[in-house]
Formats: structure tokens, C-alpha cells, sequence
């Protein structure tokens, strides 16, 4: 059944790239509460299956649209009776389980404000994210409460999956909840979710985004994923990345689709028999994930259900596509997003790709290639990437930081356009290719790392005078974190040091942004201002890279 809201798609007679953006149309609503408006409006219709879940143990377990419905009404209910209100920030830090989803719509049925977060955070990372938030209440694993022990008298309200001292259990906690629940009513403006996302400098920010956003999203997972009710689609993505809400949540569910997730580790024979086993028709990964399958014998596994591969995050070898395709038979068709407005610039089903491209714009978005003017370029030409505004999909703003938020945005003659931070440029066809970051953010296997957040870690130990950390170019991640580390006196450059720094940084942060390759010098170069020059860096590291290769 197709969503009488869902954004205007052509005919099936006309399923062009110029046809769909000719005929697209947002029509967002003026209220929206995506608990009311999709998961129980499919629990109502048809009452297909929203989601399956697998863990390490090979447990599977099923959830259709009322249990989701359910699950969701007692959970937003005893939230409701502890105090979490419209408005209130709730932390849900759980790995790829069914209460993930569960909390998120919950909190969405109350019209709080759900901040997902990864289970890699460090206690420092949640300490911010609570406290820069000023979160009510807080949902996670027992094994991760520990991380909250700084922090547990801010959150007045605190549940655990699985019993902990000091924190409701979540399942019991629902078991106990009773009396009819009514949700909230959500307007398209008010906010909806917090992504704490990766800045160049200092503390992350917190992106906040409004209900119109969560509806608009679903726009990428019509048109991009290509999902119609009763497709199954497995993201790999973390619960705590945007990328999640687009591609578990809010955009299959918006088209009846069933998301699987996984809790286990990663393992490429593992990948491949899951997407056999659950008959997975589209599958989203990032590039990194894709590199390592292609190295596998995929003729030995029943994909016939497969019908698409995407990807997102990191740009896509081509190296990897092509072989992918060979196995397969099938295309990776990627997409470029960011946290402030998720999918803008798409590959789509039924048209030509260009591998190493972005896409063309998505439906209903303005993008434009403009220099420091804001003067829109030819083809050919290396300019900033910049959308059009307003859209229904960009964030409402940083949290709590109107002039962060008007430094993203430029106005030009040619209208109002927000900053992506990114640099490309169009080729005769209108795809977009990638040319870089304006700024200093590395984008290792998917994740965005802000060079400072690192930095500050090297500098609280003893031995780390000063530092700079830069992206390294690397085959399998792209990128991936390296600093440059002046020591101070009697402090000797060694293994033995590079060891003691990197663990120092998994215990000051999440340890994904440990630096996996440490130079030592004697000084770092400088600007005329005296800061610290990581362009220089940058393209030092990039000329060593290129004279390396083969």
C-alpha cells in the first residue's frame, strides 16, 4: 500500500531521472508524529512484518507493526509516568537489538527528542552528550550503565535491558506499564531527534532535526532504496549514525518494508549468509564492508533475492563496484548525505551509474557548485557543494549554537545556500563527483572523526608536548587517523610510545578514533597566525601517499 504521503513519484510508464524530479512533490504535512502516523497506521493496515533481529547466537526473533505498536505505547507510557515529556531529550546508546527501534519511536510517540548515540562512546563522550543536551532520561545495555556513573544524577530517569543497580529494567518496565496511552501531537517544526555528529574543532555538535525531517527522509529510502511494503532491507550502519534512521527506521518503515538487524561481530562468511538466510532484497553498507565481501567466494551463497546494493558514508572504489558486480550481477548504487540533511545527491534504479560519481541531486533538492561568491560554476569546475534552502530535510540547527548555525549558511544573489563543507563538481551528464573537505574532518570506514576531538585526547598525556592529526589515504578505509606528535624533553619517539598513546586515546574517547598511525617530530608547521598548518600536513601526507603506490 502506497503512503497517501509519501512524496510524489512518475508513473510506472515514466520512471526517469527527469520525469521524477519533474513531477515530485514534498507535501509535507503540518503535523507529524511518525510513532501515530507510520508504525501504527501499518499495524492498523495490513500489520506486515517491521522487523527481524539475529544475534550472535543465531537467535531470531520477529516483530510485526502492532507489536511494534505495543512495545512502543507502554514504553512512551511509563516514560510519560516518569516524568519525560514533550520536548525532553532522552539518550538511547543500545547496539542493532529490537529495543533500539523501540526506544526511538517511543520517545517520538511522546514527542521527546531521542539523541542515538554508539555503544563505542567513552564515559567523557556520554558526559558531554548528557550535559551539552541536558538529557532527562537515558536507555542503554547494563553492561554500558558504568559509563554513565558521572553523569546518572543529571538523568532522573534511567532504564537498562537487563537489571542494574539504580536503573529500571527496560522489559519490565514495559510489562508494568498500563492505562490507555494517547501520543503527542508533533508539529512539522518542532524537534524530533539529536545527532551528536563530529565538528573540525572542539566538542561535537548536536544536530537537531524536525518532524518534517523525519518524514522528508523518507524520500531517499522511495527513490534510492527503491523499497516498496514487504521489502527487506539490511543496514549495516551503527544505531547511533544518521544513516541509521534513514535506512532502518524512518525510511523503510515509512514504506512497510521489514529492516533486520544483526548483533554480532563482523565477519564476511557471516555477511553473506545472512543476506541467504533472510532473503534480503536490498542491502546498504558501507564501502569498507563491501571491499572486504568482494574478496569472497559469493557464488557460493543464494543471493537470488537480491535486487539492490547501495552504499553511503564513504565513497565507493571502483575497483570494489566492479567486482561486486561480476559477483553479482548487481550495481552499487551510492548516495552522498550528511547528518544535517541526510541523503541529498542519489544513484538510481533504473539509470545510468558512473562509478566513482555521487549521483544527480535527489528529487525536490537544489544543489549548486558555487565559489566564494556564491557564483554557481560551470562544468568542470571545483566549487563548494551548496543546497538550495529552504528544505524540509535540513536540520533545524546546531543545538544551542545559532552562530555555528549561521556560518553554515551563505547568501548569495542567487538565493539563500547552506554550506555542506564539501567540495565537487558537475560533469556534462549533471552527476557529481567528490573532490574533498573543505575542512579538516576525517572519514575513516564511514566514520566521521573530528581531528580535535583526538588532539584534545593525545594532549591530556604526559609525554604529548603538541600534535596535529590529519586524514591518511588507505585503500581498505579510506582514510584513515594519523597524528603528528611533538614529545616533550627526556620522552623517547618508539613502539613502546606509539602503544601507550594509542591506548590512552581508546580510554579518552570512542576507540575508533585511535590514531592507527603515529609520527614523531620536532615541530609542527605553522600558519602566520601561528596555528597549527593541517593543510600542509595534509598534502605532505598526501604526496607520500601518491609516490608509495606502485
Amino acid at each position: 500500500m502506497r503512503d497517501p504521503w509519501a512524496p510524489s513519484a512518475p508513473s510506472h510508464t515514466d520512471r526517469s531521472y527527469e520525469a521524477l524530479c519533474r513531477t515530485f512533490d514534498w507535501r509535507i504535512p503540518d503535523h507529524f508524529n511518525f510513532g501515530v502516523d507510520v508504525v501504527d497506521r501499518w499495524a492498523r493496515e495490513g500489520d506486515g512484518l517491521a522487523l527481524i533481529t539475529e544475534n550472535a547466537a543465531g537467535e531470531v526473533k520477529e516483530y510485526s507493526y502492532s507489536d511494534i505498536r505495543s512495545l512502543t505505547d507502554r514504553l512512551a507510557q511509563a516514560l510519560r509516568a516518569r516524568g519525560v515529556n514533550k520536548g525532553d531529550r532522552v539518550i538511547i546508546m543500545l547496539p542493532r537489538v529490537a529495543e533500539w527501534p523501540v526506544a526511538v519511536v517511543a520517545a517520538l510517540k511522546l514527542g521527546a527528542v531521542p539523541i542515538p548515540c554508539i555503544e563505542m562512546l567513552s564515559a567523557h563522550d556520554i558526559a558531554y552528550r548528557a550535559e551539552n543536551s541536558n538529557a532527562k532520561a537515558a536507555i542503554c545495555m547494563a553492561e554500558q550503565t558504568g559509563k554513565f556513573a558521572a553523569v546518572a544524577g543529571q538523568l532522573p530517569v534511567r532504564i537498562a535491558v537487563g537489571a542494574t543497580e539504580g536503573w529500571d529494567e527496560f522489559h519490565a518496565t514495559i510489562a508494568a506499564a498500563d492505562g490507555p496511552f494517547v501520543a503527542e501531537s508533533v508539529s512539522a517544526e518542532d524537534p524530533a531527534i539529536l545527532y551528536y555528529t563530529s565538528g573540525s574543532t572542539g566538542h561535537p555538535k548536536g544536530v537537531l532535526h524536525a518532524s518534517r525531517g523525519l518524514y522528508a527522509w523518507r524520500s531517499s529510502a522511495l527513490h534510492w532504496l527503491d523499497l516498496q511494503s514487504g521489502d527487506r532491507i539490511w543496514c549495516t550502519a551503527d544505531t547511533g549514525w544518521s544513516k541509521a534512521g534513514t535506512s532502518i527506521l524512518f525510511g523503510p518503515w515509512s514504506c512497510g518494508a521489514t529492516s533486520v538487524l544483526y548483533d554480532g561481530p563482523f565477519d564476511t562468511q557471516m555477511r553473506l549468509k545472512l543476506l541467504e538466510r533472510h532473503r534480503i532484497n536490498v542491502y546498504c553498507a558501507p564501502a569498507t564492508e563491501l571491499f572486504r565481501l568482494v574478496g569472497e567466494d559469493i557464488d557460493a551463497y543464494d543471493l537470488s533475492a537480491l535486487r539492490r546494493t547501495v552504499s553511503a558514508g564513504e565513497p565507493v572504489y571502483p575497483v570494489t563496484a566492479e567486482r561486486w558486480e561480476r559477483a553479482t550481477g548487481l550495481r552499487i548504487d551510492e548516495a552522498y548525505g550528511l547528518t544535517e540533511a541526510l541523503m541529498l545527491v542519489l544513484n538510481y534504479p533504473l539509470e545510468p551509474v558512473k562509478y566513482g560519481s555521487m549521483g544527480r541531486p535527489a528529487p525536490g533538492v537544489g544543489i549548486a557548485i558555487i565559489d566564494e561568491e556564491g557564483n554557481p560554476l560551470a562544468t568542470g569546475l571545483e566549487g563548494d557543494l551548496a543546497v538550495q534552502t529552504p528544505l524540509p530535510q535540513l536540520m533545524l540547527g546546531y543545538w544551542r549554537d545559532p552562530q555555528r548555525t549561521d556560518s553554515c549558511y551563505r547568501e548569495t544573489p542567487h538565493g539563500r545556500y547552506f554550506i555542506t563543507g564539501d567540495r565537487a563538481e558537475w560533469d556534462d551528464d549533471g552527476y557529481i563527483w567528490y573532490r574533498g573537505r573543505s575542512d579538516d574532518i576525517i572519514n575513516s570506514s564511514g566514520y566521521r572523526i573530528g581531528p580535535g576531538e583526538v588532539e584534545n585526547a593525545l594532549l591530556e598525556h604526559p609525554a604529548v608536548q603538541s600534535c596535529a592529526v590529519i586524514g591518511s589515504p588507505d585503500v581498505e578505509r579510506g582514510e584513515i587517523v594519523k597524528a603528528i606528535v611533538v614529545l616533550k624533553p627526556y620522552f623517547t619517539p618508539n613502539d613502546e610510545m606509539t602503544r601507550s598513546l594509542q591506548a590512552h586515546v581508546k580510554s579518552y574517547t570512542a576507540p575508533y578514533k585511535y590514531p592507527r598511525a603515529i609520527d614523531y617530530v620536532e615541530d609542527l608547521p605553522k600558519t602566520i597566525t601561528g596555528k597549527i598548518n593541517r593543510k600542509a600536513l595534509r598534502d605532505e601526507e598526501q604526496h607520500r601517499s601518491y609516490c608509495a603506490q606502485p
